[in-house]
C-alpha cells in the first residue's frame, strides 16, 4: 500500500538568510535543491494517510494529509546544526491513536472557543458539542484536525508543496452548509512556510480556520520562556475564567500584553501571573494586506521566526496545559514547553457584535494566508 515519489528542482539563488530589523548579514550564495518526498504510512477510515517531506536544501518541513498537519519543522541554528523546532510525535501514525493538544493541526470549522457551544444565524439556533467545559473548541469532537484531506503535491522553481481539499458536509459537528475547503502548505526556497486556506459554502455558516503548530526555536532542550517576542499589536481581547472573550477590546499599554518592543517571554508570564491564551488584535478592519504579526528570537540558537498574515488576530498560547507529555525524540513536554501563534479571526466572534464577523455566505470566498519566515542571526 505504500509508495514513494520524489520531485526535485535545483536553483542557484543568492539570498539573505537572516536579517533582523537591527541586524544585517552578508548574502549567502548556495545551491537550493527543492524536493518533495511522499510516502503512504497508514489508512484511516478507508482513506490513505501520507507523510510528506518538503526540502529546500537548508530546512525541511514534514506534513500530513491527516488533519492538514505540520508534523515537523527542521531548521538550522547559527552553527548550522539542524533540529526539529515543533512539538510533535515521532511518526504521523501516532496521531491516529494518541490524544494530543492539536499539535500542528488545522483547526476548524471554527478554531478557538464558542461560548456555551451554541450560536444563532438568522434566528436559527445551532447547538455544538461541548468539548472544553461548557464551551466548544476547535471544531468539535472530530474537527478538521481528525479528517483525512485529499492531497496533491506540486512544485515550481521556487516552492514545493501539498494542496489538500476537504468537504465538510451540512450538519457536520452541528455546523450548517456544505463547506468545501482547499489548503495549500508549501516551503519556499527562501525558508518560508506558507499556509493558505480557501473555502466556499452553499449555506450561510460560520468559519475560522487556523494552524495550531507549537514552536520551540531552541530545539526542545527546555521550555520556551527564554524566547524573545515582539507583537505588532496595540490591543488584545480579555477573557473570563473559562477563556471566553468578555467582549472588551483593551489597549496593551501598561499591561503584560504589551510586546510592541521585544520582551522575554518568561518575564511577561511572571508579570501576567500565568501563561498567555489570548487573542492579540492585529487588525480592526478586514483587508487582504499581509501584516507583520510577530517576531520571535531565540538568542542561544540564533533562530528567528517572523510571522505574517492577512487575518484579524493571532491567538497567543504558551502551552499552559502541557504536563509530562511524551513527545518526539524521547522528550517530555512540560508547561510552557512550546508556544502557538494561531492566525485567525477573533475568538467567539459570532457571539460579540463588536467583533469582526465570522459569517460566510453562499457566493463568497473565505481566504486566509499565513507565512512563517525562518532565518538565523549570528
Amino acid at each position: 500500500m505504500k509508495y514513494t515519489s520524489i520531485l526535485g528542482i535545483a536553483a542557484i539563488l543568492s539570498m539573505a538568510f537572516a536579517c533582523s530589523q537591527n541586524n544585517t548579514q552578508e548574502p549567502i550564495k548556495e545551491e537550493i535543491n527543492l524536493m518533495i518526498k511522499a510516502e503512504q504510512v497508514a489508512e484511516h477510515k478507508g482513506q490513505p494517510v501520507f507523510h510528506y517531506l518538503l526540502d529546500n536544501g537548508t530546512m525541511q518541513v514534514e506534513l500530513s494529509n491527516y488533519g492538514g498537519l505540520v508534523h515537523k519543522i527542521i531548521a538550522p541554528d547559527k552553527n548550522g546544526n539542524k533540529e526539529n523546532i515543533t512539538l510533535t510525535f515521532d511518526t504521523v501514525e501516532e496521531y491516529l491513536t494518541k490524544p494530543n493538544p492539536f499539535f500542528g493541526a488545522t483547526a476548524g470549522r471554527v478554531a478557538n472557543r464558542i461560548a456555551n457551544a451554541e450560536f444563532s444565524l438568522d434566528g436559527t439556533k445551532y447547538t455544538l458539542a461541548k468539548t472544553n467545559g461548557d464551551n466548544h473548541l476547535h471544531g468539535g469532537v472530530e474537527g478538521f484536525n481528525k479528517k483525512v484531506w485529499t492531497p496533491e503535491t506540486y512544485s515550481n522553481d521556487s516552492v514545493v508543496g501539498v494542496k489538500m481539499t476537504y468537504l465538510s458536509v451540512d450538519g457536520e459537528e452541528g455546523y450548517p452548509g456544505n463547506l468545501e475547503t482547499t489548503l495549500w502548505m508549501e516551503l519556499t526556497a527562501d525558508n518560508t512556510l506558507r499556509i493558505r486556506f480557501e473555502s466556499a459554502t452553499d449555506k450561510k455558516t460560520i468559519l475560522n480556520l487556523t494552524n495550531h503548530t507549537y514552536f520551540n526555536l531552541g530545539g526542545m532542550k527546555r521550555d520556551a520562556q527564554d524566547h524573545e517576542f515582539q507583537f505588532w499589536a496595540d490591543a488584545y481581547t480579555p477573557v473570563d475564567e473559562e477563556l471566553i472573550p468578555t467582549g472588551e477590546v483593551k489597549d496593551v499599554t501598561g499591561t503584560p500584553f504589551d510586546f510592541r518592543t521585544p520582551k522575554i517571554l518568561g518575564d511577561q508570564i511572571a508579570a501576567n501571573g500565568a501563561g498567555f491564551d489570548h487573542n492579540m488584535v492585529m487588525k480592526r478592519e478586514k483587508s487582504a494586506d499581509m501584516k507583520h504579526f510577530v517576531r520571535v528570537r531565540h538568542a542561544e540558537s540564533g533562530r528567528v521566526m517572523d510571522m505574517y498574515s492577512d487575518n484579524m488576530g493571532v491567538q497567543f498560547y504558551t502551552g499552559n496545559f502541557l504536563s509530562n507529555f511524551a513527545g518526539a525524540d524521547g522528550k517530555t513536554y512540560e508547561k510552557h514547553w512550546g508556544f502557538c501563534l494561531e492566525s485567525q479571526n477573533w475568538p467567539d466572534a459570532i457571539n460579540h457584535d463588536n467583533f469582526p464577523s465570522p459569517i460566510l455566505n453562499p457566493g463568497e470566498k473565505y481566504t486566509h494566508n499565513i507565512e512563517y519566515r525562518f532565518s538565523v542571526e549570528k
